[in-house]
């Protein structure tokens, strides 16, 4: 079994270095993308090709899918210079703070909302943009944020509560 779908307790022994995410943030993104897709097509809405002309829904989507790719990028070329693991299922062997890091915590989770924000409004899909708020946001929120900041908080002690208290999550302070 794959170790992304061991639904086990962080403090399991045979589990306790990892976070014990619910799903890798990839699937979840898909998913959104996914169900976004078949929902318009079996309960099309047509909100944005009414209120966004083509133009501007590409637009839009070259800079929300543009930003995230490179908060995406910057953050997985981050993680490689520092030696750990990209994958949340997987046990981080060191901190990542500087670079993009020193801004935002969570700069991988951010583009990838953005990206899902941008594609939605590149092909118009009412609902991939409403499940990306209401699906993806939640479930990255809580099944892997808040369990990766556990797992960190309790392997790393000090120095990552440190860094919790200077670096917003997602790059704003709330």
């Amino acid at each position: 079994m794959p170790r992304w779908l061991n639904f086990s307790s962080p403090d399991d022994p045979a589990t306790a270095d990892q976070a014990g995410v619910i799903a890798p943030p990839p699937l979840i993104a898909l998913t959104v993308i996914v169900l976004g897709l078949l929902l318009d097509w079996r309960l099309p809405a047509y909100v944005l090709t009414v209120l966004l002309s083509l133009p501007v829904r590409i637009a839009l989507a070259i800079v929300l899918i543009g930003t995230g790719g490179y908060l995406g990028l910057t953050a997985i070329m981050a993680f490689r210079t520092a030696g750990t693991h990209i994958e949340p299922w997987k046990p981080a062997t060191a901190l990542v703070g500087g670079g993009i890091y020193a801004h935002l915590r969570n700069p991988m989770y951010v583009g990838l909302a953005l990206m899902l924000t941008g594609l939605s409004f590149l092909v118009a899909s009412d609902w991939m943009l409403v499940l990306t708020i209401v699906l993806f946001a939640p479930a990255i929120h809580f099944g892997v944020v808040r369990r990766e900041e556990r797992y960190l908080t309790a392997k790393f002690g000090a120095p990552y509560v440190s860094y919790l208290q200077t670096v917003p999550r997602y790059g704003v302070p709330i």
